[in-house]
């Protein structure tokens, strides 16, 4: 007999209290600029052992309107807005050049936290973008240096000896740059913080960018 996914997703819970902490949230308190208070909440998941805080579900759609997700990391968020990298050859890259808008999500469960950001996205100049990848690890810059990102791939060992190589170039030249390595940033029209409830009276902010800076408002959940 196989798994009976349906009984299995039935058995399982959300914020079990063992692992999960939902502390209170009040709108009235919270910053006047949604980067001020996702500063605030990142540290928070940080310090709460929330695994890998920096990933985030990346939301594209391509030159027919077909939407696409996949999770990347955050390189940074600043006035300038919300920045992740990749190829501009990968399909998101495309997709990005097809439709330079997209979403962003991040999830800390550790704290029923979840941070949606929404907004046009525009490529960094290229010393940007390769000063941001030489900053990283070995290898990250190994993984940019094996390329062909989402091209079809003829075998696990065609990928083991394009990686291997690109691994040695990357120890023998740190500097070496990534041509097609793009970072890029998506600046913020809208940014909405949500904040579990164990009666399931959930906290949603949103701000919306409006002329004069950042407007907030409450949402049903």
């Amino acid at each position: 007999m196989g798994t009976d996914l349906h009984a299995l997703l039935r058995s399982l819970r959300v914020w079990d209290a063992g692992t999960t902490t939902l502390p209170p949230f009040d709108p009235d308190t919270a910053p006047p600029t949604p980067l001020l208070l996702f500063t605030s909440w990142f540290e928070e998941a940080v310090e709460a052992g929330q695994p890998e805080p920096h990933t985030m579900s990346l939301a594209t759609t391509d030159e027919e309107g077909r939407p696409d997700v996949r999770i990347v990391m955050l390189h940074g968020a600043d006035a300038e807005g919300w920045s992740f990298a990749t190829h501009v050859t990968s399909r998101k890259g495309r997709a990005l050049a097809a439709r330079p808008y997209a979403a962003l999500a991040f999830y800390w469960p550790v704290l029923g936290r979840q941070v949606r950001v929404r907004g046009p996205v525009t490529s960094a100049p290229s010393e940007e973008s390769q000063a941001d990848l030489h900053a990283r690890s070995t290898g990250s810059l190994a993984a940019a240096l094996t390329g062909r990102q989402s091209e079809e791939l003829s075998s696990v060992e065609e990928l083991r000896r394009a990686s291997e190589a690109a691994w040695e170039r990357a120890r023998e030249n740190p500097a070496e740059p990534s041509p097609t390595w793009t970072l890029y940033r998506l600046r913020p029209e809208a940014v909405e913080f949500f904040q579990g409830d164990a009666e399931r009276r959930h906290v949603r902010l949103q701000y919306r960018r409006d002329g004069f800076g950042w407007s907030r408002r409450l949402l049903w959940p």
